[in-house]
């Protein structure tokens, strides 16, 4: 095995910039990855100079600036459990404040900061449900004030510049449905405790915007100018997403239909002076920068390099991982990566039509860049696949297939360490956007409902047969690997479609729907009531068809599992019971534990797994066994293993 492939992971030194909401300065909060762990760098666009934040900051793809740029907000859990409290963290390392110390736990699924003053809201899930609450972010001290609260599924609250509203995604008008509509509370003002359902303190109605049942609208962001009441959404109503500006007082709406353009037009963000907003067409996986001109009505172009310019999250604090966004000046700031090229910031000047870099990555290595292609699956559906093969390669190869989470995430053209370590062993390297993917349409995201799993097993095994007809893998030596939802679709396949992969290697999956419902967060469940539609009481066998641990009989091919200790989207029991039942049905089975939530902790880490399973795949090719002993347990401690454990 080729060692010098760790110059990968390496050269990967930011994975996300988040720009402050403040009006002081061109700040922006990057991420940055270390050997131990991500940092956070409070980064002076004006100055091209940036600053270390200290102390502990939780998730750091989850914090926020404050307005005044002195602080950082984020969630601070238990290991990575995902439930604790909103915190203020002092840049400088002073110490931290919990801005919510009297409210149950909760997980976090949206926070956003005023651009005036020292409000913020934060969108909480605890077992009764979901809130919005406004809080303070100044030296002192308010206690949180809920806004809004619903037993339905709600996220991503926003506050407007001037903190006087405050919206966020909800479903009561379709509960049980994930397709949000747009619902705007009053947040400025004293007013009592004691809201209605569904209702803002102080009893004022709420205001809606919604397309119906069907067509989903989802918040991007208030106006960047104080009392300019409109908010940038976006809509689905032709079944693409396009970007539409609300005017919520009196429910007047302007919307960019393009219908020039096939496929979704995604708005990222609008500009501080309320002209422009910038926006990317996905076009079957491809980035295409654009520019609404929102005074004139023109939509145009921005010149840039080929790759991506946003990753579309789910069930997160924020609505993508990284996007990119405007700077102070008014002008485009992109973030741009590839399969191999790390993110590098760019500044698109709309009138030159130049793009110049203004923030570059100190270590870029040479690598394989990977092209987009369609495959069609089982009943005629079109699906998105990347592919690349080592250079100078021609004949059939080893091939790593790769799964994204979610299920409703995307694989773009980003930077991937993982895909440049395979390919420099000589493996040729695919990952596939099934049907529940993000960006290719609401007919596509919604693919996977209400049939868990099976349209994306027939979208996996279609990609396996494009790769083998194409020359690119040789068929019996495809392995699957994924993480949580990716994850999940890896150890179903070898149980349902056993003889189609040589090995799997799944990172936190999903192995026993009924058996992880309930250590799952509250948030999940609700999510994942909405996706079966049923419950595992009301239902049990919709979940045992769905489950990974009802096929361990047919499993032919090893299977390697690492998994979190506190992890409470795919909790740690329900996959000990699936590597258990498969290890006395005779299977290759290897579970590893780590301490932690949902996520690898480190690039060393990232590192160590890597080495892992790529080691692994060679034992497979040699025909040797996985498991060098029996499973283990999780430890004690861990989520639903009691005392400590919950």
């Amino acid at each position: 095995m080729t060692q010098d492939w760790s110059r990968f992971f390496e050269a990967r030194q930011c994975v996300s910039a988040r720009r402050g909401r403040g009006r002081t300065d061109d700040l922006v909060l990057m991420v940055h990855d270390e050997p131990d762990g991500s940092t956070l760098t409070v980064w002076n666009a004006a100055e091209g100079a940036g600053r270390r934040v200290l102390g502990e900051y939780g998730d750091p793809r989850n914090a926020v600036l404050t307005a005044d740029g002195r602080a950082v907000l984020n969630l601070l859990d238990d290991n990575g459990s995902e439930v604790g409290h909103v915190w203020s963290l002092p840049v400088d390392g002073s110490p931290a404040t919990d801005l919510t110390p009297g409210l149950t736990p909760f997980t976090l699924r949206g926070i956003d900061v005023a651009r005036e003053g020292t409000y913020a809201v934060l969108t909480a899930v605890t077992a009764d449900g979901f809130a919005l609450w406004l809080i303070g972010t100044g030296d002192e001290r308010r206690p949180p004030r809920r806004l809004f609260s619903s037993q339905a599924e709600a996220w991503n609250g926003l506050i407007s510049a001037d903190g006087r509203w405050a919206c966020l995604d909800t479903t009561d008008h379709n509960p049980g449905i994930r397709r949000f509509a747009v619902t705007v509370v009053p947040a400025g003002g004293d007013t009592p405790d004691g809201p209605e359902q569904g209702a803002p303190e102080g009893g004022t109605a709420p205001r809606t915007l919604s397309d119906g049942p069907a067509e989903p609208v989802r918040g991007i962001r208030f106006s960047p100018v104080a009392g300019d009441d409109r908010i940038l959404v976006a809509t689905e109503r032709t079944g693409f997403i396009r970007p539409c500006l609300w005017h919520f007082p009196d429910g007047s709406r302007t919307d960019l239909d393009a219908s020039h353009l096939h496929g979704d037009l995604v708005p990222l963000d609008w500009s501080d002076d309320a002209r422009y907003v910038l926006l990317v067409h996905v076009d079957r996986g491809v980035h295409h920068v654009m520019e609404w001109n929102v005074r004139t009505g023109a939509l145009d172009p921005l010149v840039h390099p080929s790759g991506a310019f946003f990753e579309a999250d789910i069930a997160d604090a924020h609505p993508n991982y990284w996007a990119s966004h405007y700077g102070a000046d008014g002008q485009p700031r992109l973030l741009h990566q590839r399969f191999d090229l790390p993110l590098s910031m760019l500044r698109a000047d709309r009138a030159a039509h130049t793009v110049t870099p203004v923030w570059t990555p100190a270590l870029v290595h040479p690598g394989t860049p990977l092209t987009s292609h369609t495959v069609t699956s089982l009943d005629g559906t079109t699906v998105q696949l990347w592919a690349g093969r080592p250079r100078g390669t021609r004949e059939p190869l080893p091939t790593l297939l790769s799964v994204h989470g979610g299920p409703q995430l995307v694989t773009v053209d980003r930077y991937t360490p993982e895909a440049q370590a395979w390919l420099e062993n000589g493996f040729a390297y695919a990952a596939v956007n099934y049907r529940g993917s993000q960006t290719f349409g609401r007919r596509y995201r919604e693919g996977f409902w209400h049939t868990i799993g099976e349209r994306e097993l027939e979208d996996l095994a279609a990609s396996v047969e494009w790769l083998v007809a194409e020359g690119i893998a040789d068929k019996d030596k495809v392995f699957v690997s994924g993480a949580s939802y990716g994850g999940y679709l890896s150890l179903l396949s070898v149980g349902r479609l056993p003889g189609l992969f040589a090995g799997a290697m799944a990172f936190v999956p999903m192995a026993d729907w009924a058996g992880a419902y309930d250590d799952m967060n509250p948030a999940l469940r609700a999510a994942w009531r909405s996706f079966f539609r049923i419950t595992p009481d009301e239902d049990p066998g919709v979940f045992r068809r769905a489950s990974p641990i009802s096929y361990v009989e047919h499993v032919r091919a090893p299977v390697w599992i690492k998994t979190g200790t506190h992890d409470t989207r795919t909790p740690p029991r329900q996959v000990h019971r699936y590597a258990e039942a498969l290890e006395n049905a005779g299977g290759d089975v290897t579970l590893e534990w780590f301490s932690g939530g949902h996520e690898t902790t480190s690039r060393n880490a990232e590192l160590a797994d890597q080495r892992r399973i790529m080691e692994l795949a060679a034992r497979a090719l040699r025909g040797e066994r996985w498991a060098d002993g029996a499973v283990t347990p999780p430890p004690p401690g861990s989520v639903g293993t009691g005392p400590g454990g919950g």
